[in-house]
């Protein structure tokens, strides 16, 4: 499947930029006849033949929308993570939560925070090319750096949690979610959220959990809270 982005798509006829038709045309050889999908982000899935294979302009006509095949999941789910000093960790944390499943991302800056400066618009870039890979028709809101302190007090209509190292009273993340349940979690630096922001965060209601036994990375740790939240709302 050829799966193309755009954010505004024309309907019926549809060209695409000079280079998205170059890579249809020049790179993937596509040419007059020829089957692609697009989606848009925001839940339409559309099917499209080729009518002019122009490498510079492509022109396509949409003959179906197939958005009732990729629905979006019944639950929201955002992950406020502190992103890791080597920026390629942090974008596999992107790329591959955005293939699982997730609604929103919020990079955060915490006390311990190794990395302050995320480039919002490479991260979205990151999203968009796993949305493609995984057939998602939903590109998650990726926001950009927020301080913890200001973070913490902004309001959320579901579930809060903040996932930590500390020993204290905790419940393991998959036994607090409910199905159908919109989530969000907090997950730290590689050294921990601070006693301040963990103090902080339970005065603002949020819950706190564990993950496991395991001692884990930031990235792996988000990883895990994403794909837990997809498991308990698949049963």
């Amino acid at each position: 499947m050829y799966l193309f982005y755009s954010r505004l798509i024309n309907i019926p006829i549809h060209a695409l930029s000079e280079e998205e038709s170059n890579h249809c045309i020049n790179v993937l050889r596509l040419s007059k006849g020829n089957t692609l999908y697009f989606i848009n982000g925001m839940g339409d899935f559309y099917k499209a033949i080729i009518i002019d294979a122009h490498p510079k302009k492509c022109t396509v006509k949409i003959i179906e929308n197939l958005d009732l095949l990729y629905k979006k999941h019944e639950y929201y789910l955002h992950i406020a993570i502190a992103p890791t000093k080597n920026i390629d960790r942090y974008e596999w944390f992107v790329e591959k939560a955005v293939e699982i499943g997730i609604d929103e991302i919020t990079p955060l800056l915490c006390d311990r925070s190794e990395r302050k400066i995320v480039k919002q618009d490479r991260s979205k870039k990151v999203a968009i090319a796993a949305m493609k890979q995984s057939l998602k028709a939903y590109l998650p809101q990726i926001n950009d750096i927020t301080d913890f302190s200001k973070f913490i007090q902004a309001p959320f209509k579901g579930k809060k949690y903040i996932a930590h190292c500390i020993e204290q009273e905790k419940v393991l993340f998959q036994k607090s979610i409910v199905s159908k349940e919109d989530i969000l979690i907090l997950i730290g630096p590689e050294g921990d959220f601070s006693k301040t922001e963990i103090t902080l965060a339970l005065n603002n209601g949020y819950q706190a959990v564990s993950l496991g036994n395991s001692r884990l990375r930031t990235e792996t740790a988000g990883i895990v809270a994403c794909n837990t939240a997809a498991i308990i709302n698949q049963q």
